[in-house]
């Protein structure tokens, strides 16, 4: 079995099973997430373009900052809304 560490802000780390990846995008929703870094949106606003190209919807949602995890109603949010996520990262 696969395994992710997660990283959230934990005092501890946890495993948690790796979820199983969709076999395809169609019909999903994907989450596009900003993390706050520099250039981040760039690097989504090229993802959201290729994948509507490919007609798959896209949500938006970002951290307020970098330096602070994002908001339990955040996470709640992409939860409920994407069926897979696509985290920016970028320096």
């Amino acid at each position: 079995m696969n395994w992710l560490r997660d990283p959230t802000a934990e005092t501890t780390a946890i495993k948690r099973p790796r979820v199983k990846s969709p076999a395809s995008l169609e019909g999903l929703t994907v989450g596009l997430f900003d993390i706050g870094k520099t250039r981040s949106n760039e690097f989504l606003d090229q993802i959201e373009k290729r994948l509507g190209e490919r007609g798959v919807k896209t949500r938006r949602y970002a951290k307020p900052t970098n330096a602070k995890v994002a908001p339990i109603e955040v996470m709640q949010q992409v939860v409920s809304e994407a069926d897979a996520v696509l985290i920016a990262l970028s320096d």
